[in-house]
């Protein structure tokens, strides 16, 4: 069968790993440096949501607390995805990020009811706090999550943007201390304390189903959303000699780094050095998507595909 003696000799058949940083920053050093700033305001934010007597600023320390052990869970699996592919995971360890982004979104679901539980009561019974401490930790929490927040999010890591979902909760919660904090110096509303925490904790809730969507749509090997299939095929089938493309399969390992799999069917009487300048073309049109891994399976007339009574999901579109 000519297909099994290209497949062997005319390397017709084509694996290619290779992956793209375009200006990716150092996710473990973003992670290290969010999870240390967080651990250690953490423990200045319970002795002061001690002092002040401030249920925002104690719930926003449970939170913090809850915030820091993602932080490390996240640094930590950032680290283990980085692992070369190896017997028992041929594709590599990348996808045990998304593991890692799933499980924040956990821990930030929880932390978030605990802060409605705390705050709901205070709704129906405030309790004065002190203005003047809320300020100054107000700022220093603004100063201190917003810069770790910054590093996160402008990260193209799914793992570090979640991570850093947590860290924009707290900026948020300590521009409501903030606000809260001021008016209190002036007026004896305590009401805001625990309204204002509820508000923003039902804005952040709404951020983390967004981002649990789109986990779940990777976890169940859906196309990615930067990947247009049918315009990807149509170039393919732009170039020369391809004369059908067929079974192509397009996943995505952590949300950054793709893998595709697909036939092109060029004439039997295609040579091999026709076949192998198809493949360096193919691999140059591919290059400019975030694919870890390319298969590239060459075929000569339709009968030589060992698929073809299989019917592709492409013919379904």
């Amino acid at each position: 069968m000519r297909l099994l003696r290209a497949t062997l000799t005319d390397e017709s058949s084509m694996t290619q790993p290779h992956a793209h940083q375009h200006g990716r920053t150092d996710t473990s050093s973003d992670l290290r440096l969010a999870f240390f700033l967080n651990l250690g305001f953490t423990l200045l934010e319970i002795v002061g949501g001690l002092w002040t007597n401030s249920v925002a600023i104690l719930s926003d320390a449970l939170h913090d607390l809850s915030d820091s052990i993602s932080l490390g869970m996240a640094w930590y699996f950032d680290n283990y995805a980085q692992k070369a592919p190896d017997t028992r995971f041929s594709y590599g360890y990348r996808r045990f990020s998304m593991l890692s982004a799933f499980l924040n979104i956990v821990v930030l679901v929880a932390g978030s009811l605990w802060v409605l539980a705390t705050a709901l009561p205070r709704l129906l019974n405030p309790e004065p706090s002190r203005a003047g401490g809320m300020f100054l930790f107000a700022i220093v929490g603004i100063t201190v999550n917003g810069f770790g927040a910054y590093r996160l999010y402008r990260n193209q890591s799914l793992n570090a943007q979640v991570a850093g979902w947590h860290l924009l909760e707290d900026v948020l919660g300590w521009v409501a201390v903030l606000i809260v904090s001021v008016v209190l110096l002036f007026t004896d509303w305590y009401i805001l304390d625990p309204l204002l925490s509820i508000l923003i904790t039902l804005y952040i809730l709404t951020n983390v189903i967004r981002n649990l969507r789109r986990i779940a749509r990777l976890f169940l090997q859906a196309i990615p959303e930067d990947v247009d299939l049918p315009a990807l095929q149509e170039q393919i089938l732009g170039l020369e000699p391809v004369q059908n493309v067929h079974h192509t399969h397009v996943w995505s390992l952590d949300g950054e780094h793709h893998v595709l799999t697909t036939h092109v069917v060029v004439p039997p009487e295609t040579s091999k050095a026709e076949a192998s300048r198809l493949k360096r073309e193919l691999a140059q049109l591919l290059d400019a998507d975030d694919f870890q891994h390319l298969t590239i399976e060459v075929e000569f007339g339709e009968e030589d595909c060992h698929l073809v009574s299989a019917p592709s999901p492409a013919e379904h579109m």
